[in-house]
């Protein structure tokens, strides 16, 4: 109970200061300015340092990390500091057991494409133009799906499921993972050249037995 109550401030902790990245407006300064969270272990100072250096890119990021360390919230962090959060913040976890279902979320279809498809559904991609897309446990989506999500990175286009016509995206393209992409791509599950793509910035979250000092300033 107790290891849970920390991790919950810890969260808010993380909320907190999403939340002021998201109000600070005016100029690019002002946009980045310094707003340190009350993390008192190096670790997580520099997981946050890298955020705010990362953030203005429109460049991919990697966030590896143990289930349960906030790896989407260090993804909503980026987002909120970047320039490319005039659009929406949208997320999925690409564990989902059911590829075709994968594939109609992130890429949309059209009618008829499948049994039950009777209207035209925009996917996560169409959705979070000007925005950003955070694909949580990048590593367990199939070769297939890795094939199509190149594509994406590549050219900036794609296609709905059961269509023809070329779409735009440009939104930014943020990932997470606690596996290894590196064992992946030395034992063939994970694509070499999408983990290029993809890892442009890794960013490293620590989990709370690492960075004990951090737990005092969480209870108080």
């Amino acid at each position: 109970m107790k290891r849970k109550n920390l991790q919950v401030q810890l969260k808010m902790t993380a909320l907190s200061w999403i939340k002021e990245q998201a109000m600070t407006t005016g100029s690019r300064e002002k946009k980045h300015r310094n707003h340190t969270p009350v993390f008192k272990s190096e670790s997580m100072r520099n997981v946050f340092k890298t955020v705010r250096k990362v953030a203005p890119a429109d460049a991919p990021v990697v966030i590896f990390g143990e289930t349960g360390v906030g790896k989407e919230l260090v993804a909503r962090a980026i987002y909120a500091a970047s320039d490319c959060n005039y659009g929406p913040f949208k997320a999925f976890n690409c564990s989902v057991p059911n590829e075709n279902l994968i594939e109609s979320e992130l890429f949309g279809h059209e009618i008829g494409a499948f049994t039950g498809a009777i209207r035209i559904r925009k996917g996560l991609f169409e959705q979070a133009q000007g925005g950003t897309l955070f694909l949580d446990e990048i590593g367990e989506m199939s070769q297939p799906l890795q094939s199509k999500l190149l594509r994406v990175l590549q050219e900036k286009e794609f296609t709905r499921v059961g269509g023809n016509v070329v779409l735009k995206t440009d939104a930014r393209i943020l990932a997470a993972t606690n596996k290894d992409l590196y064992s992946g791509v030395k034992h063939g599950w994970f694509r070499k050249d999408l983990f290029f793509r993809l890892n442009v910035v890794k960013i490293i979250v620590p989990p709370l037995r690492e960075r004990r000092e951090d737990i005092p300033p969480l209870i108080d």
